[in-house]
């Protein structure tokens, strides 16, 4: 993970994680994970449910002890540093809000629990509400507060001590599909305004593809891979990691011939092109290719394109935006093609005969499984 140089231009790591390990009798919740955080970064864990991504937060918390390894802040051991001890806010699934208290009181708990009265606590309760937009509700008790707003005091709670780190154990999972949407700008524009370093749990793709610098994607409790936003979902280096964030087709195939940046992979006898390398594979090994669907193009006749197969609608969506099509081919099984709906090129309708074309660079090979 790279630094960022607009963030104060800090290179030096915030946090890490070394050879952490998690056991539960002999089931592995975490199996010898190591990464890095870098200061003033926005990290996510990303994995399915088991994947291992809320054991490593409660570790990072300091709410899990590790079975090995350790964890450092700023290359200090804190491994059995209890969480109280830890400096780091934390914003829960459930908000975690005391129903008696006023929003106000809320935001000041954590100050009075390190011995800050009220009188001198005030202007940072008032400073954390003005940064999540809740000043106005100051005097509210959370049983009178929307979903949304519930969570901007939880966020302003975890804030007003000028935490280390923010913690986000999948903070939005709870709100409506729009207010998640309209929260997840809010948090990036939070986090770019403080420059605090996020770490942020959640199963949502979108939501760690829209709002992450790094993305750490675990399965069955290992890293599958981590990089950038962009670089993860343009250059998966698995099936698993191509099929979970976003989706993917894949067609296997073998590899036929080797250019110098390109090569051309076979599927029963028919052949195509595909941009870049097969990696340690030669010619006649198999090879898997995994192509993202709105990466292909959809017409009634053959596209100019040097990827093309002929198939047939099975099925198809109407997402308002777009069209989510399953076309059968009798080569590469059954492919899932988005095309914008506004300009689609053909009226979809079941049993409608048509072509899908795609560029060499359009897919990328993946390992398997």
């Amino acid at each position: 993970m790279t630094a960022d140089a607009g963030r104060g231009g800090a290179l030096s790591h915030s946090l890490a994680v070394v050879g952490f390990s998690k056991l539960y009798g002999s089931l592995a919740a975490v199996s010898d994970v190591s990464f890095t955080i870098e200061r003033g970064r926005f990290v996510t864990l990303l994995g399915p449910s088991g994947s291992g991504k809320t054991t490593l937060l409660m570790a990072i918390a300091g709410f899990v002890q590790p079975t090995t390894g350790d964890i450092l802040l700023d290359d200090r051991v804190i491994t059995d540093l209890p969480p109280d001890k830890r400096n780091f806010g934390m914003v829960f699934q459930g908000y975690a809000l005391f129903p008696h208290m006023t929003v106000a009181d809320n935001v000041w708990f954590p100050l009075r629990a390190r011995g800050i009265g009220r009188a001198a606590a005030r202007e940072r309760v008032a400073e954390a509400l003005d940064l999540v937009q809740m000043g106005h509700l100051a005097g509210r008790l959370p049983t009178q507060l929307s979903g949304g707003q519930q969570q901007r005091v939880a966020l302003a709670r975890a804030l007003v001590f000028r935490p280390d780190l923010l913690l986000l154990d999948e903070p939005l999972s709870a709100l409506d599909k729009k207010l998640r949407a309209d929260l997840q700008w809010e948090l990036k524009e939070l986090h770019r305004r403080l420059g605090t370093t996020f770490v942020y749990v959640t199963h949502d793709q979108a939501e760690a593809l829209s709002m992450s610098d790094d993305i750490v994607i675990l399965r069955d409790g290992r890293i599958e891979q981590r990089g950038g936003p962009r670089e993860l979902y343009e250059r998966p280096a698995t099936r698993f990691v191509a099929d979970f964030l976003g989706k993917s087709n894949f067609i296997r195939g073998t590899v036929r011939a080797l250019g110098a940046d390109s090569f051309a992979y076979a599927v029963d006898g028919h052949a195509f092109a595909q941009a870049g390398r097969p990696g340690p594979a030669a010619a006649g090994d198999p090879v898997l290719v995994a192509l993202r669907p709105e990466k292909m193009a959809v017409a009634a006749a053959r596209p100019d394109l040097p990827n093309a197969l002929a198939g047939t609608i099975t099925a198809f969506n109407y997402h308002g935006t777009s069209y989510h099509l399953q076309i059968a081919t009798e080569v590469a099984g059954t492919l899932t093609v988005t095309v914008p709906a506004w300009n689609c090129p053909i009226d979809p309708a079941l049993g409608t005969a048509v072509w899908i074309g795609w560029q060499p660079h359009a897919s990328v090979v993946v390992g398997e499984p």
